[in-house]
């Protein structure tokens, strides 16, 4: 029986990252992104674990979090977990404080795994040794010739599908897609990502023209609250066209609501938002129940080894902002092979180490 592992200390930084260029999709622009990055200590191993949020999550997990789990088993997740998800009740636990939950619970499971000298997929439970990815940017700040660059590297790399953003200018959207389509010939699929921009009725009009370019994936083409409207669009638009959405979930029970109100074909997920890897694997379960496919939305680096061990996963976002950072800021990030991405099975945990002075770099 193992002896019971006190977490020692948990340590947070907040990076903040400017983007290549300013980046828009159908709701917002940026140009700079935050990661959260929790370091765990237990044992003699440290673990780590990270959200993209605004920083102000970063001095929640100092003033409300840490003190929770330092002293706990660094054995018994769900403890912590259920501390954690205790303690933020009279914050609004969904949104900043789940994201904030998040990066403490993922860095809980590498420390574990680390502890135990296991790649975190093993100690999960592997179903599959590789993840189908597809690419992901094309956002509506580009022009169509940076639009088509992209998508086309991503399509001779090997990456079979690709995703692009509308819905900031929607009377030029069947014209950006279309030289899409051009850029990466008739055997890539293509997706797109609305980001809650367009009405209900006008969502249905863009899907027909949409599918003329045989599109297969319409990402939120209305807000992700509207599940009734999610609904009606999926029953509307052509029968090649997946409606998916979830995103913006933080909890269980908002991804019961989606698929109980059959607002998706395919159930997107978050573990940087939704309290981490913890409440991510019991969504896959609830995907697996109610006979819906998941797909990881961003952060490919902390997804994978989770998704290594989801018998209802589909595929994981290759999301250019988050690749680009995870490669800055880590040692260990693996790259797709044949549109695939595969955890390094040599590593323990996540097999993700900090670069100590890109972290100091970017510090907030």
């Amino acid at each position: 029986m193992l002896a019971p592992v006190p977490i020692r200390s948990v340590k947070v930084h907040a990076l903040t990252i400017p983007t290549e260029e300013r980046e828009s999709d159908g709701t917002l622009d940026w140009t700079s992104t935050t990661m959260i990055l929790v370091e765990v200590t237990a044992g003699g191993r440290t673990g780590f674990g990270y959200t993209y949020a605004h920083k102000a999550a970063a001095e929640l997990i100092r003033d409300k979090l840490a003190g929770l789990v330092v002293g706990c088993d660094a054995m018994a997740i769900p403890a912590a977990w259920k501390s954690m998800v205790e303690a933020v009740r009279n914050l609004g636990r969904p949104g900043l404080a789940s994201e904030a939950i998040a990066a403490v619970d993922t860095a809980l499971w590498d420390v574990k795994a680390r502890l135990l000298s296991v790649p975190l997929a093993r100690l999960m439970g592997m179903v599959r040794e590789s993840v189908t990815v597809y690419g992901s940017g094309g956002f509506t700040s580009m022009s169509i010739a940076e639009l088509t660059e992209q998508l086309g590297r991503w399509a001779e790399s090997g990456i079979a599908m690709v995703k692009m953003k509308v819905g900031s200018n929607p009377a030029q959207d069947l014209d950006r897609v279309a030289a899409a389509r051009q850029a990466i010939g008739p055997s890539v699929s293509l997706m797109v990502d609305a980001n809650g921009a367009y009405g209900r009725k006008q969502a249905c009009a863009m899907a027909e023209g949409f599918a003329r370019h045989d599109v297969i994936w319409f990402e939120e083409p209305v807000s992700s609250d509207d599940l009734e409207g999610l609904a009606m669009i999926r029953t509307r638009v052509p029968h090649c066209v997946e409606i998916a959405a979830g995103e913006y979930g933080y909890d269980l029970s908002y991804f019961f609501r989606m698929l109980e109100a059959g607002a998706v074909d395919v159930l997107q997920a978050d573990a940087t938002r939704c309290m981490g890897l913890t409440e991510f694997l019991r969504t896959g379960a609830l995907c697996e129940a109610m006979s819906t496919p998941l797909s990881a939305h961003t952060a490919p680096a902390l997804h994978l080894h989770a998704c290594c061990a989801l018998p209802a996963l589909r595929h994981m976002e290759y999301f250019h902002d988050h690749v680009r950072i995870e490669e800055m800021l880590f040692e260990g990030v693996t790259k797709p092979r044949n549109g695939k991405l595969a955890p390094d099975l040599s590593r323990p945990g996540m097999g993700l180490e900090p670069r100590r002075d890109v972290v100091e770099r970017w510090a907030a």
